[in-house]
């Protein structure tokens, strides 16, 4: 199987079975993430506990780039620590926005760099990224 229909693949599986999907009971921090170009509107929960994000949930609809990419962001970042996942966050970002960085370092999320043939498709796949960089750094109010 070569890289493009692998990419096509995990897309179409995350997309239809995504991974981490729904409102949780309780969340510490949370954000939402809308772009109104294509209409993908996303929520990204987190509990996050002495520093490590113990769960991320995501919840909204979108293309099936979009929900694939949110799908494999919840995976590649939960049990990371805040400084961990900010370093993805970034790492992802930059190969997606200036081609700088490899993705392979990152594991499944490497699938997404075929996203990059597309350049119309980019905000379909960063769009949940730029939203967990937000959640993270917006605690829930009491």
């Amino acid at each position: 199987m070569n890289q493009n229909e692998l990419y096509q693949q995990v897309i179409l599986s995350h997309n239809k079975s995504p991974k981490n999907f729904g409102k949780p009971e309780s969340f510490t921090h949370w954000a939402e993430g809308f772009n109104p170009l294509c209409g993908d509107h996303y929520f990204i929960y987190l509990t996050i506990e002495d520093n490590v994000i113990k769960n991320v949930f995501f919840e909204g609809e979108g293309c099936a780039i979009s929900k694939a990419s949110a799908s494999l962001m919840t995976e590649s970042l939960k049990n990371k620590t805040v400084e961990e996942a900010d370093s993805i966050i970034k790492k992802f970002h930059d190969y997606m926005t200036l081609s700088e960085g490899d993705l392979k370092e990152l594991g499944k999320i490497s699938v997404l760099s075929g996203v990059k043939d597309y350049p119309a498709r980019i905000k379909c796949a960063t769009i949940s990224w730029h939203t967990m960089k937000q959640a993270i750094e917006t605690p829930v109010s009491e």
